[in-house]
């Protein structure tokens, strides 16, 4: 049976095909300023690559933060919901699933059927998502995929400011009139993004296995930096970004099934 999920964001959307178990499929394009178009043209592209049709498909269900741009009757489920599948489709002993993107973090626990019984939300807080790390890097003047590698090079972390993007920034300018090392100071930026993001995962318990998916997931120095907060191994999913999209496909396969008996 196959099934077509699509996890519609603020930056990009990803969109991926499932047969059954089995991942056919997956595409990501950019919203630009018609994510209505960059939606249709997604799941365009997905359907050509896995060489089947539209109606060959028994569902397409969507999440993310833009899911009014939702199309083909698709059904709509909850990033948590999506994020809890998905992890638990990778790693099926996990149990914390942190999800961290370009502007937004959240954690969520889940049982051994990835059904989720809690969450906890970063909302809109730029400070634990890849946004921070972006702002930073363009005050550093150092390319943004190369601030995971630099902070591995630091042997211990500056301190900053992490309630906010702007006091972060002011704090990192302040380090570079210092004359800190950058190393140092790209480390305090993940060590700072970290803190945020551990201090939500507590709220829900940190309950293992973890499993980090997002974004986030791809950088290097926030990985480094969020072991060292959690202090414990945080496992990495293969596509971590498109682990919303992969999620809502297996919610919409599932519910298939269950109509299907």
């Amino acid at each position: 049976m196959i099934t077509v999920g699509f996890d519609i964001g603020t930056q990009s959307i990803k969109v991926v095909i499932i047969n059954d178990n089995m991942i056919m499929a997956r595409v990501q394009t950019f919203v630009g300023f018609d994510p209505v178009q960059a939606l249709q043209n997604a799941v365009q592209q997905v359907l050509k690559a896995a060489n089947i049709v539209q109606t060959d498909v028994a569902s397409f269900t969507a999440t993310g933060s833009s899911v009014e741009s939702t199309l083909y009757n698709a059904a709509v489920v909850s990033m948590m919901s999506a994020i809890a599948k998905a992890g638990t489709f990778y790693f099926p002993n996990a149990r914390t699933i942190i999800d961290v993107g370009a502007e937004e973090a959240r954690a969520v626990k889940c049982d051994d059927r990835g059904v989720m019984v809690d969450f906890v939300v970063n909302e809109r807080c730029a400070a634990g998502a890849g946004a921070f790390v972006e702002a930073m890097a363009r005050a550093l003047e150092v390319k943004i995929e190369d601030m995971g590698l630099l902070s591995l090079k630091a042997e211990r972390a500056s301190s900053i400011n992490a309630t906010c993007v702007i006091f972060g920034e002011s704090d990192v300018v302040s380090l570079i009139h210092k004359q800190e090392p950058k190393s140092e100071i790209a480390r305090a930026v993940y060590d700072a993004m970290a803190d945020r993001v551990s201090s939500m995962i507590y709220r829900i318990g940190v309950n293992p296995e973890v499993v980090l998916v997002g974004g986030g997931a791809k950088d290097v120095g926030f990985v480094a930096s969020l072991k060292r907060k959690l202090g414990v191994d945080v496992l990495i999913a293969e596509f971590p970004e498109y682990a919303g999209a992969l999620g809502a496909a297996l919610i919409g396969l599932a519910k298939c099934k269950v109509s299907k008996n």
